[in-house]
């Protein structure tokens, strides 16, 4: 029997506070379970404004718990009421640690319960991205969480740049990786749909990622969208979103598809990290 899982992206411009931002999600959330959407995920930091691209104490206050969080009860409660998998994007605080902060995607299952969390690996600090200002490195590695629509994993933003880590989440077993950013026009914008494509590819998974839309009061620059879909064989699943609206992309992925490229494409089975000693050089 085939298997098909409905899934759903939201890129959405900055709406100027907390509340009203996480009240769009949530609307949007609803609606694209009338879809028939089984998975969602929402954009990076998605509750702010990329803030990083000013260094300034005031957004600390944007950090929470995960799990345990407001949010993080919030988003538990949606997934329970829509009966979707979640992937969250959110400033985390450390549990244990005072002051200790990470850039974070909480992922949820489709009956609300907790599955886990990935933190942002990769850390930039250029101009018009000064992150390491708000974040630590993560330091839990590449996890693969097995909800209710399959292997699920999580890359953020400056992390696509880097294809060891979505190898990493292909060997953990990973069938759909979802890549949440928030990237203004620029260097990176021929880029965007390379990176993510050659991860599809490379690793024989679908990969659903996301761009902000709009300018915010933050930064000159725009946000330039083109949100998508992309299946193993590395083509777009529908069309990419659009590069200056707000938009829900609902879509269709044949997860059979997955098999059936690695069986034809062996590129786990022909793999040779034997000889890769040298890629884990410092």
């Amino acid at each position: 029997m085939a298997r098909t899982i409905r899934a759903a992206l939201l890129q959405a411009d900055w709406t100027g506070d907390k509340d009203s931002m996480i009240e769009k999600h949530e609307r949007y959330a609803r609606e694209a379970a009338k879809q028939g959407a089984q998975v969602m995920c929402f954009q990076e930091l998605f509750y702010g404004p990329y803030f990083c691209q000013v260094q300034d104490p005031q957004y600390f206050a944007y950090t929470e718990k995960i799990p345990g969080g407001p949010t993080t009860e919030r988003m538990q409660a949606l997934a329970k009421e829509t009966g979707m998998v979640l992937i969250v994007p959110m400033y985390e605080e450390d549990a244990e640690t005072t002051g200790i902060y990470y850039n974070t995607a909480a992922v949820i299952d489709a009956d609300g319960s907790y599955l886990g969390k990935y933190r942002k690996t990769h850390i930039p600090h250029v101009k018009g991205f000064w992150e390491k200002f708000y974040f630590r490195p993560g330091n839990m590695g590449y996890p693969v969480f097995d909800t209710a629509v399959g292997k699920v994993g999580v890359y953020i933003c400056y992390d696509r740049h880097f294809p060891e880590g979505a190898r990493a989440l292909g060997l953990n077993g990973a069938e759909l990786v979802f890549i949440p950013s928030a990237t203004s026009r620029g260097l990176s914008e021929y880029l965007w749909r390379v990176e993510q494509v050659s991860h599809a590819l490379a690793n024989g998974y679908y990969v659903g990622t996301i761009n902000r839309v709009g300018v915010e009061p933050l930064g000159d620059d725009d946000f330039y969208g083109q949100s998508y879909f992309v299946d193993p064989r590395g083509q777009f699943v529908g069309d990419v979103g659009d590069p200056y609206k707000e938009e829900l992309l609902v879509r269709d992925l044949d997860m059979d598809k997955i098999t059936e490229v690695r069986q034809l494409w062996q590129f786990y089975r022909d793999r040779r990290p034997d000889a890769y000693a040298d890629l884990v050089r410092p």
